[in-house]
């Protein structure tokens, strides 16, 4: 494949893959990813056998190559009860449609990148994603040393989930994965770490609230109930009255 000039301003279109991809999608995997897929993904990706994808080409190419791939991103359709993440939905359990969009691969070719194409395609999923009624969210793995991407996924609103340990063997070494999760049409985690800690924050504001409430009336009655001054015969504080300085000291408990 030719690299473009660096002067070059790209066209960008997007396209369902088409068959006439298929040698370039095979190498651009090659060139981006290090895991290696079979004959049978890249023809069932071309040939749109339960694989949903998206092509990024450059029309005004240079080269005269207008129209060949230079960007791509594969997703497959799941069920939701089926998935390793069904436990990180929020959906009636008693409907068993419930689904969810996997992010297979996702990649721009290096000189294309820094326009925004990658942003692009994962719009386009997140879209098609919420155009299902059905579905409930957006997921993917990253392996764990790529920042870049992890880093690219959080900007677009994914949630970072788990940290999966050996999920990838390449070459014979594990790596390590983390799970991330775009929500869709309403859904969400039942509990996520933020949560947790939303639910403590508010569990300790109303623990405080309810002692702050309590030390009141008390000195409201303390107040009520003050002895006579032997020496004038009269309360020295009456029932409309409170002491100076009592709702400023019960104001700093709360």
């Amino acid at each position: 494949m030719l690299e473009p000039r660096s002067a070059h301003r790209p066209t960008i279109i997007y396209r369902p893959i088409l068959p006439s991809d298929l040698e370039a999608l095979e190498q651009i995997h090659v060139s981006l990813f290090p895991i290696r897929y079979e004959r049978e993904f890249f023809l069932n990706v071309v040939r749109g056998h339960g694989i949903v994808s998206w092509a990024a080409v450059d029309v005004c190419r240079s080269d005269g190559r207008n129209g060949e791939l230079i960007g791509f991103v594969t997703t497959r359709l799941v069920l939701a009860k089926e998935s390793e993440i069904a436990d990180l939905i929020q959906y009636n359990a008693s409907r068993k449609d419930a689904t969810l969009v996997y992010i297979l691969t996702l990649g721009v070719v290096e000189h294309y990148r820094n326009h925004g194409i990658a942003t692009s395609l994962i719009q386009k999923v997140i879209k098609y994603a919420s155009s299902i009624i059905s579905c409930r969210a957006v997921y993917l793995h990253v392996i764990s040393y790529n920042l870049a991407a992890i880093n690219f996924y959080e900007k677009m609103s994914f949630k970072l989930m788990r940290r999966l340990q050996k999920f990838y063997y390449i070459n014979g070494q594990h790596y390590n994965s983390y799970l991330l999760v775009y929500y869709v049409n309403g859904s969400h985690s039942p509990c996520t770490p933020l949560n947790i800690v939303a639910a403590v924050a508010a569990y300790f504001r109303g623990l405080i609230r309810m002692l702050a409430s309590k030390l009141w009336r008390n000195e409201d009655r303390h107040m009520r109930r003050w002895p006579k001054c032997k020496e004038a015969n009269t309360l020295l504080v009456t029932r409309n009255e409170r002491i100076p300085g009592a709702e400023n000291s019960a104001l700093e408990c709360v």
